[in-house]
């Protein structure tokens, strides 16, 4: 299984990295949103293997 966060709100979607397991992209996304938000996304969703775990804003909006 493959886990990766697909970003929105910048020019071009794009996405991050490649996870072992759900709690590692977690993890990871728990470090760094501040840093995607700064660059201009506003939202990311989960996937694995390309199906939709759930998406979430990176604002409080």
């Amino acid at each position: 299984m493959t886990w990766q966060w697909r970003y929105q709100g910048s020019s071009e979607p794009s996405v991050s990295e490649e996870f072992p397991s759900q709690s590692d992209a977690e993890s990871w996304l728990g470090e760094q949103w501040r840093e995607l938000l700064a660059s201009g996304i506003d939202e990311v969703t989960l996937e694995e293997n390309g199906r939709v775990e759930y998406a979430m804003p990176l604002t409080a909006e």
